[in-house]
């Protein structure tokens, strides 16, 4: 028995001494692995610092910056880069908004006949001689059935007035017997009546009974530049009212003919030329400034063209306005002759001794005469294939139009004409006086 405790004994011993040597070996493999891993640590500290500084103690810097540089960005003045363009339609809005109320479209409308319609069978006579229907000849029977009001055509125009004047083209209401109806923007019509066309320019005013309306404010068009930025609003093609293009004043000083789907034609001088999109059903819209200010009436377009559109200067009709508004009608001076420019072509058909001025010519019919009886040219002395060179010591040029220089003037005024009559220079004084309705 004692000697297996002894036994015991020894192994227990054994244990506690391998347990022992365990821990010790353990326990210095430890302490070599530390010091191995500090002196490898030491040998690299330079590194190992740098890694850490870049990697993250940098980004910490910055992220504890970051509120200083957006408190920065908000001291300095705040400037928002809006882009030219938008700064353009902005301006386009806000006058577009300004003019839109003012702007109507006219439609011009007419009371027709209608009738109903009805087929009779024709007869035919067969083999025999007999009698019958033929049943695949039929003709029609036009039965009258009351009046109906047909569509003949519109255009636009703008409120220049709260109690209800109306500017537009004369060509756009030149239907004495026709009725015209005028849309606002608001959705309400009223019909119009004529008060006036202008005898020169293609100028109407009309007449709505309403009050407390929207109207329109005129700028100075003798001050516009070429590369102005303009706006154009009409009832473009008849279907869509209001239709806003924009684009630039692309000339000054036009002079063209100008001629309608009527067969009307007529000359128009020192218009504004634009590449704002103006449209069949824009005639007698207005074309605006950025200001929502009229600088022009739309009047006319170039056919096969791309945007070359023609607007008259406003100031050339506010003469006009006025008059209607004092008087309720439009005088214009006039002269009373027909004529052709001389040009350097004309001059070479005709041997003529000038390439400038105005010849006195009577027109393609026998009524078409040269000088009109009682007129002022005639009671001057002016006569058939008299050359007028000038007139108050202006050259008539292409740049000085004989039209443009008496629509200027006023009735009762004398002018000074320069002539050339049968190959000799003469003075003869002309008294202005109104046009009659139609000349």
């Amino acid at each position: 028995m004692k000697k297996y405790f002894n036994i015991l004994k020894r192994i227990k011993n054994i244990f506690n001494y391998q347990i022992i040597k365990i821990f010790l070996i353990s326990f210095l493999t430890i302490l070599i692995t530390i010091a191995i891993l500090f002196a490898i640590f030491w040998h690299y500290r330079a590194r190992i610092f740098s890694y850490i500084a870049n990697n993250y103690i940098t980004n910490g810097e910055i992220s504890k910056k970051e509120p200083v540089f957006i408190e920065k960005i908000a001291e300095a003045p705040i400037v928002p880069t809006i882009p030219e363009k938008k700064v353009e339609v902005d301006t386009v809005v806000t006058a577009v908004r300004k003019a839109k109320p003012a702007v109507v479209s006219i439609v011009v409308s007419k009371e027709v006949p209608q009738y109903s319609v009805s087929y009779k069978d024709e007869n035919v006579t067969d083999q025999f001689g007999d009698i019958i229907p033929d049943l695949f000849l039929t003709t029609p029977v036009y039965t009258p059935n009351g009046m109906k009001k047909q569509e003949l055509g519109s255009g636009s125009g703008f409120i220049i007035s709260s109690d209800g004047l109306i500017v537009t083209n004369r060509h756009v209401v030149d239907t004495t017997d026709a009725i015209y109806t005028v849309l606002l923007n608001n959705g309400k019509e009223y019909t119009a009546t004529v008060l006036a066309r202008d005898s020169v320019l293609d100028v109407a005013i009309i007449k709505i009974n309403a009050t407390n309306l929207p109207y329109l404010q005129f700028a100075n068009s003798d001050q516009l530049e070429v590369g102005e930025s303009v706006v154009a609003i009409g009832n473009a093609l008849g279907e869509f009212k209001n239709t806003v293009s924009t684009g630039v004043v692309s000339g000054l000083s036009r002079s063209l003919s100008a001629s309608g789907g009527s067969g009307y034609q007529e000359f128009l001088y020192k218009v504004i030329q634009t590449d704002a999109a103006i449209n069949k059903g824009n005639s007698g819209g207005p074309l605006l400034n950025l200001k929502g200010e009229v600088v022009g009436i739309n009047v006319a377009i170039a056919q096969g063209s791309s945007n070359v559109g023609f607007s008259l200067p406003i100031n050339s009709v506010k003469s006009v306005i006025d008059q209607v508004k004092k008087t309720g009608k439009i005088s214009r001076p006039y002269v009373g002759i027909r004529y052709v420019k001389v040009t350097g072509d004309l001059k070479t058909k005709l041997n003529l001794s000038v390439d400038y001025g105005i010849l006195v010519a009577k027109g393609a019919t026998a009524s078409d005469v040269a000088v009109i009886p009682g007129s002022p040219a005639e009671k001057a002395g002016i006569v058939e294939d008299d050359i007028i060179l000038s007139i108050n010591g202006v050259l008539l040029t292409q740049d000085n139009d004989f039209m443009s220089i008496i629509r200027d003037k006023k009735i009762g005024e004398t002018l000074k004409f320069k002539i050339l009559s049968s190959g000799v220079e003469k003075v003869v004084n002309v008294k202005l006086e109104a046009a009659a309705d139609g000349q």
